[in-house]
């Protein structure tokens, strides 16, 4: 029986779609008791063909904006938790056990941090500093969930109303209406790896600019700034 689904968007993701497909389909959990469930957004090269070699299902994105994505994916999914993360993900095997495990009485959501699989010390540095100042916030009681790596109890995602639209900090926004919900875990028995691509292409200060600028506005009861497009790398 499904009890675990987890949802991935895509768009243009050729190069790295296989590795992490693979190993969420080697997880200690038996495949069984979990699906994998990719959301395409029109990708014009060979990921939807690569994923379909792993995926449960391998579904077109009609929602908008890579929320919408995930929303799309929430509602073909069957499985009573719903985890959410990106292509370009690196999990433990022992990822999804870990996750299934923090959910105990009370608790709708589970988030965990990232860190670079890439071995340069700028981003190793980056993120040591990002993934302190969540605990941090974690400590005083802010909890911002993270697309890369979050779990949300399926009856609760609905009833928070999912994601948003938003260009920017949409997987921020969702823990502030789960966390009216119930308790909003973040743990760092959850980490994974991702890439720290976006950074790569865009550089550290204009995308962590970005984040903050959104954040402020979460903050501010306001809706990000900017214009949603499918990114490809």
């Amino acid at each position: 029986m499904v009890d675990i689904s987890v949802i991935v968007p895509t768009y243009n993701e050729e190069k790295i779609i296989a590795r992490t497909l693979a190993l969420l389909s080697r997880q200690t959990l038996p495949r069984s008791e979990y699906e994998i469930i990719v959301v395409d957004g029109g990708s014009s090269d060979r990921t939807v063909e690569i994923a379909s070699r792993y995926a449960d299902l391998v579904i077109p994105q009609t929602g908008k904006g890579v929320g919408g994505a995930r929303n799309d994916g929430a509602k073909a999914a069957r499985g009573r938790i719903l985890v959410h993360t990106d292509a370009d993900v690196v999990p433990d095997p022992e990822w999804l056990e870990r996750i299934r495990s923090s959910f105990s009485k009370g608790v709708v959501a589970v988030c965990g941090p990232d860190e670079p699989f890439e071995n340069k010390f700028k981003y190793k540095l980056l993120y040591f500093f990002i993934n302190h100042f969540s605990d941090l916030t974690y400590r005083i009681g802010v909890v911002g969930t993270r697309g890369t790596n979050t779990a949300v109890l399926r009856e609760k995602f609905f009833e928070a109303g999912g994601y948003t639209d938003y260009p920017l900090c949409d997987d921020v926004e969702l823990g502030f209406r789960l966390k009216r919900l119930g308790k909003v875990i973040y743990t760092r028995r959850t980490m994974v790896r991702a890439s720290a691509r976006r950074f790569e292409k865009y550089g550290i200060v204009r995308v962590l600019s970005g984040w903050i600028s959104g954040d402020l506005m979460l903050i501010r009861g306001k809706r990000t700034s900017g214009k949603y497009h499918r990114e490809s790398y």
